[in-house]
């Protein structure tokens, strides 16, 4: 005899109908073999009983499962767990109710170890974490976004915009977009020319797998995005890395493994490359697209924080320069305004932009029509440069503070130089310290220090990382610089 009154349990708090409740539980007995296959239920009225519930409830719950095929209902006969049913597995009666607990699946699948790296994913209060160079969110414009969010929502041909769209991204803000990047960029293209992405990583993600077959060789910095290490290398790509130095990407380097290699594509972060925030010149930006033009490859030119230059106007991306059609050039507003708002760009020749949006299709149906539409106002009413102009002043004061304590209070321990741009310093760790031990020591003080170890993917020991400062107002930056200095000070 299957103790009913013990193992089924209703809660009168729970927002979900008793019935379902009782419903949901015969199935987990079911499927876990305690019910097997034709055995007889007790009656409506007995259950009811055993239960404390209403006869009705009962009755619900028995109509329910003998719509989902579980039990079968006999006129005069009662009711019975469906006879055509499979035995998934035999538990004990005592053990019905307990979740299968497992770590991995019942089937093989795909692990690729070039994803396995460890990214902070929760934020623990009080401690203050060193990012690698963010906006800072307190800074969005959340209102005015709000605002025109709402405004579109309120329209009736809003619908329009609530079902399937183009892959592309929608028109109104890929004709924004290409007005403001000619008008900003020096760009001289049209709708044909511009995806919409969800941020920068999926434009690159999609030139990567659009450009790159099995052993494909890509050229990118010593110092590089760590992320586009790992987009490359999961593309099945040969990474072949140059020098940066004080101009950028070494050109005469790239020159060389072009005579010796076939080159599919180069990697930049032009502006302010990443990680350690140094300007390509005017000099090397030519001889890369002339590098470009005689080899036959692709430049993919992630522009990531093209609105942050503090000492001087922009310098015009590559992409402004290109005459034939070389240049990928990938950039995003999210990190201008706010991680959180995903939208992004790729702008690149039409034939090139038309396969992405093929291969968008199967990746991520489409974007945030209500968002696209939402920024495309926000960037044609003056939002985004009213914005800039804004934060501007804001992280140009946060990084002269941040730098001027940083060589204060820790010149015996790192040397920099004064970012020109973007929203982080490369501090290069004398070496006598190791970021190992830093990072150890500065746990104490609540200064989490993440997988520093991606700022060397080549390996090179230059001992560096790269740390942001735009996100952090100036209470939060001496108090940054007072808990690194003192993990420092504890390795004396």
């Amino acid at each position: 005899m299957i103790p009913y009154k013990t193992i089924l349990k209703l809660d009168n708090e729970k927002k979900q109908a008793l019935y379902i409740q009782l419903t949901n539980q015969f199935i987990h007995l079911i499927k876990q073999g305690v019910l097997l296959p034709e055995t007889r239920l007790p009656s409506s009225r007995q259950l009811a009983e055993l239960i404390g519930v209403h006869r009705k409830t009962v009755v619900a719950s028995y109509e329910e499962l003998d719509m989902q095929g579980w039990v079968n209902t006999l006129a005069k006969k009662g009711t019975f767990v469906n006879a055509e049913l499979p035995v998934l597995k035999t538990q004990s009666i005592g053990e019905a109710l307990e979740p299968l607990k497992t770590d991995e699946p019942g089937f093989s699948f795909k692990k690729n170890t070039i994803l396995e790296r460890r990214f902070p994913q929760h934020y623990k209060e009080g401690s203050i974490y060193v990012n690698d160079g963010v906006s800072d969110g307190r800074l969005a414009p959340v209102q005015e976004i709000g605002i025109l969010y709402r405004k579109l929502l309120s329209k009736k041909h809003a619908i329009n915009a609530l079902g399937y769209g183009s892959t592309y991204g929608h028109l109104e803000l890929r004709t924004t977009l290409a007005n403001y990047l000619n008008a900003t960029r020096g760009l001289d293209i049209t709708v044909d020319n511009i995806i919409i992405t969800r941020g920068s990583q999926m434009g690159l993600f999609l030139s990567a797998q659009l450009l790159i077959n099995a052993n494909d060789y890509i050229i990118i910095g010593a110092t590089n995005y760590s992320s586009l290490d790992t987009t490359f290398e999961c593309a099945g790509a040969k990474l072949l890395r140059v020098a940066v130095d004080s101009n950028g990407l070494d050109t005469q380097e790239v020159a060389q493994l072009c005579e010796q290699y076939p080159i599919k594509a180069i990697y930049t972060t032009s502006h302010h490359h990443h990680p350690t925030t140094v300007t390509l010149s005017a000099k090397r930006r030519l001889q890369l697209l002339n590098l470009a033009k005689t080899y036959g490859f692709a430049i993919i030119e992630d522009d990531y924080d093209y609105d942050f230059h503090y000492n001087q106007a922009p310098i015009l991306p590559l992409a402004s320069h290109d005459k034939y059609g070389h240049v990928i050039y990938v950039g995003s507003v999210c990190k201008t305004v706010a991680p959180v708002f995903r939208v992004g760009y790729l702008v690149a020749s039409k034939s090139f932009v038309d396969e992405c949006a093929n291969w968008r299709r199967f990746v991520d149906r489409q974007g945030d029509a209500i968002l696209e539409l939402t920024f495309s106002r926000f960037i044609k009413e003056g939002g985004l440069d009213r914005h800039i102009n804004k934060v501007m002043k804001i992280y140009k004061r946060r990084r002269d503070v941040f730098c001027t304590l940083f060589k204060t209070e820790l010149e015996a321990y790192f040397s920099f130089e004064v970012p020109k741009g973007g929203m982080a310093i490369w501090a290069v760790l004398h070496k006598k310290y190791t970021w190992d031990a830093v990072a150890k020591k500065a746990l104490d003080v609540k200064l989490i220090i993440p997988e520093w170890q991606r700022y060397d993917m080549a390996g090179t020991g230059h001992n560096a990382i790269r740390i942001g400062f735009a996100a952090y107002n100036i209470k939060e930056i001496h108090d940054f610089v007072e808990r690194l200095k003192t993990s420092l000070l504890a390795l004396d």
